[in-house]
């Protein structure tokens, strides 16, 4: 009898008066929203920086979606990564005949990052037609409406794609500035790619082609370490908005008197999401795991030569163990280099913060049918209801960093915590003793520091 006080439309049941059933009207096919339109625009900005070579990427069939090791896009792809191995190896040789540090070690981190993050979205690229394929049966079963979500995963990529051209430029103007003092006996174009890239032309002899390569290869990884967050903050967009459907379905039903074969449905697309968010992360455990590691270290590194050296209004450059002083001259009245600082780091905090909550946020809608459930009313309580809170409460849904952890939102807590003993770690070592009885830090009282703050965080 009480089925008959339900309607079923292909992603909802909606209850309807006992006296006047309401019919609604079916959403036209035009309104779906696939897992492909929605990556498009975003998938076509990574294949532009040689990544994700695969071949179908304008299709809306996802049996035309292809990995095919000869396109051009493989072939484009394999040269970019033998490009930045070359500048790899050449900062490696630069690092071995200098004095090794902090700063010094940062050009070899930033592009062994960016080599590794080639290779790992190469694999991304081998598995992506087995994924497209995966989420195209689910969408045939169960359509997504979200009508905001391509337009939000559009707006996105174009906010991080500007943000970071204008990181690329204030740092270009930071080291055309310092060039111009550094080395004002040169050539503006030499002496400004002498001045940048100093671990290519210790070694290599000047050339304008080399240094046309030299600073593409540099724009692509800056590029490509963008790339990282901008495709986890659109792949959560695209789980979130599936988890949300589902929680739309229920949050409606709260309290009401619905049948057995109403939590069975929605159970049954509880577990769908849940599958695509398990395939998902599967397929960019390793894109998220090195998104967070990267963003960690640098956030760590320019938080640590802010607070001991402050930001510089100036750039500064070595000539025979004497510091020169960039005059106060160019564009940004000599500025430029405090200025670059101050807009990376901010701009760095903040996509690592958004990168963080947008991920979490699939964690956080994979919870919400836990307090619907447990408002289900005694007389249609059933073991429909049981199964589906068990496996709420039971399994972790949640994007992962190769399994090593799992993105929520207390995960941003942790990174703080980790942030905050690494600096104080960093100026105990730092901190000069001009005193007899000044203490050194020790393994114990670094320890103490640790634990004192994991307490506060945990």
């Amino acid at each position: 009898m009480r089925q008959k006080l339900f309607k079923r439309n292909m992603a909802f049941w909606i209850p309807v008066n006992k006296n006047k059933v309401h019919v609604s009207k079916v959403k036209p096919r035009h309104n779906i929203v696939t897992f492909q339109k929605a990556l498009r625009a975003t998938v076509i900005v990574g294949q532009a920086f040689s990544l994700i070579p695969f071949v179908g990427v304008f299709t809306n069939d996802a049996n035309d979606v292809k990995f095919v090791r000869t396109s051009w896009k493989c072939v484009y792809s394999l040269m970019s990564l033998f490009g930045q191995m070359f500048m790899t190896v050449l900062c490696i040789s630069k690092l071995a005949k200098t004095t090794i540090s902090l700063n010094g070690t940062s050009p070899v981190i930033f592009y062994v990052t960016t080599c590794v993050t080639m290779m790992m979205f190469y694999q991304v690229a081998r598995r992506w037609p087995e994924l497209v394929q995966h989420i195209s049966k689910a969408e045939e079963i169960d359509p997504n409406f979200d009508s905001h979500l391509t337009r939000k995963c559009n707006i996105t990529c174009g906010i991080v794609l500007f943000l970071a051209l204008m990181e690329h430029i204030l740092s270009l103007l930071s080291a055309f500035a310092g060039a111009a003092v550094c080395n004002a006996n040169m050539d503006t174009y030499e002496g400004f790619v002498r001045h940048f890239y100093p671990w290519v032309f210790n070694f290599i002899p000047y050339s304008m082609i080399l240094g046309l390569v030299t600073q593409f290869l540099h724009f692509q990884s800056t590029f490509i370490w963008n790339f990282s967050d901008l495709f986890v903050i659109c792949m959560s967009y695209y789980l979130t908005s599936r988890m949300k459907q589902v929680n739309k379905k229920l949050l409606a039903a709260q309290g009401k008197y619905l049948p057995e074969v109403f939590w069975k449905t929605t159970r049954e697309d509880y577990c769908r999401a849940t599958q695509i968010v398990r395939k998902v992360d599967d397929v960019i455990n390793g894109i998220v795991f090195i998104s967070f590691t990267n963003n960690l270290f640098f956030i760590c590194l320019q938080l640590f030569n802010t607070l001991e050296d402050g930001l510089k209004g100036t750039g500064e450059c070595s000539s025979k163990n004497k510091k020169i002083v960039v005059p106060k001259t160019g564009p940004l009245g000599g500025h430029e280099a405090a200025t670059y600082f101050l807009f990376s780091l901010v701009y760095l905090l903040s996509r690592s913060v958004a990168v963080s909550l947008i991920a979490s946020q699939v964690n956080s809608a994979s919870s919400v049918p836990a307090p619907v459930l447990y408002d289900v009313p005694s007389p249609v309580y059933c073991i429909e209801v049981q199964r589906f809170l068990d496996q709420v409460n039971g399994d972790k849904v949640a994007l992962s960093g190769l399994q090593f952890f799992s993105v929520t939102k207390g995960l941003l807590l942790t990174v703080a915590g980790t942030i905050v003993t690494y600096e104080l770690v960093m100026f105990q070592f730092k901190t000069p003793t001009p005193q007899l009885n000044t203490t050194t830090p020790t393994l114990s009282s670094i320890y103490n520091v640790t634990s004192t703050l994991g307490a506060l965080v945990t």
